[in-house]
């Protein structure tokens, strides 16, 4: 089951050297002359008067639950194999496996299809643990905007992250206004996008005429694969800034529930990404997709 792989030309090589660098120099400019505004007497009193945190409510506990440290991890891990098997699915020319309904004849994709939904299926079920479970142990606060200024607070943090020059914030307390924006946009926005986007373009959308009216397939097609890209960058930004920000304390507080500065965290993060690697290989095993993929239907490897 290998696949064709074209190697880069030498020009095609430096064409993207010349690329990166030039994006580094933009990026330096960019924060030379954002560190030069905030030192404007206007930009001054505006971070003086929003220096960046979020209002919450004062009965909001404190803390990283577990519950948030395991949903976190499997969340990471599912949005891993999501991207893999929905690049794949856009790119593969060649079915390497077929799934087929019992119940449906007709209802036959790819293994890569099959291995996207089903992934799919896994993250919603995660995402709603870890709403209900937010819901339930009254940490929803953390990342629901209980006040209008935290959308001065955020402009202010994100001048203050461009600048390098990185706001004071204690994220086992609260979360700055930024991140709490970043993650009510991500958990009750652009999840139920991808969620609802990726059931109309999946064989199981129903074929009435009226459910074809009520989410087009255009539309769907047109908001999909656009939120996939947003979680890409999301992901990348987060990540850097949690390594860039203190990444001993970010990880114990996210991975090892402490507040205390070890390396406990960092050890479990490097375990997750070890099991995010072997996810992404797996993502392009059609042998390995199929063992799951025979509980639920029929499947039929392709020689390749």
């Amino acid at each position: 089951m290998s696949e064709t792989r074209v190697r880069p030309t030498w020009i095609q090589v430096f064409v993207g050297l010349f690329g990166v660098a030039a994006l580094v120099l933009i990026a330096w400019c960019v924060v030379f002359a954002t560190r030069a505004l905030l030192a404007t007497d206007p930009l001054e009193a505006f971070v003086a008067r929003f220096p960046g945190g979020a209002p919450i409510l004062g009965s909001s506990p404190e803390g990283i639950p577990g519950f948030v440290s395991w949903t976190h991890f499997l969340n990471a891990f599912f949005l891993v194999l999501i991207i893999r098997t929905g690049i794949r699915t856009r790119t593969e020319k060649r079915a390497g496996g077929l799934w087929s309904s019992r119940r449906v004849k007709k209802r036959r994709m790819s293994l890569a299809l099959w291995g996207h939904i089903a992934v799919d299926v896994l993250w919603l079920v995660n995402g709603v643990v870890y709403v209900a479970l937010l819901i339930a142990s009254g940490h929803w606060a953390r990342i629901v905007p209980t006040s209008w200024e935290v959308v001065p607070n955020a402009i202010s943090v994100l001048l203050q992250y461009i600048s390098l020059d990185w706001p004071t914030e204690n994220s086992w307390v609260s979360y700055n206004a930024l991140q709490q924006l970043s993650y009510v946009v991500i958990v009750f926005v652009a999840s139920p996008i991808a969620a609802v986007t990726g059931y109309r373009l999946s064989a199981f959308y129903p074929k009435g005429e009226a459910w074809q009216r009520a989410l087009p397939d255009a539309v769907a097609k047109a908001l999909h694969y656009p939120t996939m890209l947003f979680f890409v960058a999301f992901v990348i930004v987060h990540v850097g800034l949690v390594l860039a920000t203190g990444a001993l304390r970010n990880l114990g507080h996210m991975y090892a529930g402490t507040d205390q500065v070890s390396w406990a965290g960092f050890w479990i993060f490097a375990a997750t990404v070890v099991l995010m690697v072997a996810g992404w290989r797996a993502a392009v095993r059609d042998d390995w997709i199929a063992r799951p993929a025979k509980w639920f239907g029929d499947v039929r490897l392709m020689k390749r």
